[in-house]
């Protein structure tokens, strides 16, 4: 059995999770908080980001390769890579941009709000290290503005809401998925990084609803979430990442 290495709240450990139980792979999961999470990726043998794979067949680091890992276990038919450039393209812009885009936006949202935040952010991972990231909060949050390189709120809720645009640019001419008829890389990569600001139900760890968020954030994830592109995020979440997860389940 595997070993991913996360932050459970990680829209691209989401991405990796659900490639993973799409394709039947088993794992288990080894969660960690901000900062703790650096050693833990090099540990087992990433470059300091999560989500690292450890599995029977070497180690894969970063959310793209543990889905082409993933798909090496399906027929070519359902595999998310299909050999299509553009959904290779689409997977790597959205990895580049709404990826961070929508992680400092939120960020900068929640971390003012440690109550809510490290109820959240703390699930599932060992007890010390949640002790310690609540003891130290206040250095902590200073730590994460610097790494995510938290500026301007306005500037972040813009870029999102601009690929948010152009991906429903692309679902308006009525096609199923973002590059034609299947269900790829490109859609599985836009509903998890889509996740920050939509904060689907169907997450794999439990996220703050609407009705639990304070008015400021409320607002953002209610706006994301009407927009034609959030919709798509969620439906996704609510349809195929449920079949996901029952498939794991089964298995």
């Amino acid at each position: 059995m595997g070993r991913l290495v996360t932050i459970p709240i990680s829209h691209y450990c989401e991405k990796a999770r659900w490639a993973l139980e799409r394709a039947g792979v088993p794992y288990r999961e080894e969660r960690h908080v901000q900062g703790v999470h650096i050693l833990a990726s090099r540990l087992a043998g990433g470059r300091g980001t999560t989500p690292v794979l450890v599995s029977e067949h070497g180690t894969f680091a970063g959310s793209e390769w543990i889905v082409r890992y993933a798909d090496l276990q399906l027929e070519p038919p359902d595999r998310l890579f299909t050999g299509d450039p553009e959904v290779e393209a689409l997977s790597r812009r959205l990895d580049a941009g709404l990826g961070p885009d929508g992680r400092r936006l939120i960020y900068a949202h929640m971390l003012p709000r440690p109550e809510l935040m490290l109820t959240y952010n703390n699930a599932g991972v060992p007890a010390w290290e949640a002790k310690a990231l609540s003891s130290l909060y206040s250095l902590a949050r200073r730590w994460a503005r610097q790494r995510l390189e938290l500026e301007s709120i306005d500037d972040d809720r813009a870029k999102v809401l601009a690929e948010f645009d152009a991906i429903a640019a692309l679902l308006a001419d009525g096609r199923k998925h973002l590059t034609g008829d299947r269900f790829t890389a490109a859609d599985l990569t836009f509903a998890c990084l889509a996740a920050a600001v939509v904060v689907p139900p169907e997450y794999s760890v439990p996220l703050p609803q609407p009705e639990e968020l304070p008015a400021p954030v409320r607002d953002d994830v209610e706006r994301f979430r009407a927009h034609p592109a959030g919709a798509y995020a969620l439906e996704l979440f609510a349809n195929l990442r449920v079949k996901a997860v029952t498939q794991r389940a089964a298995s």
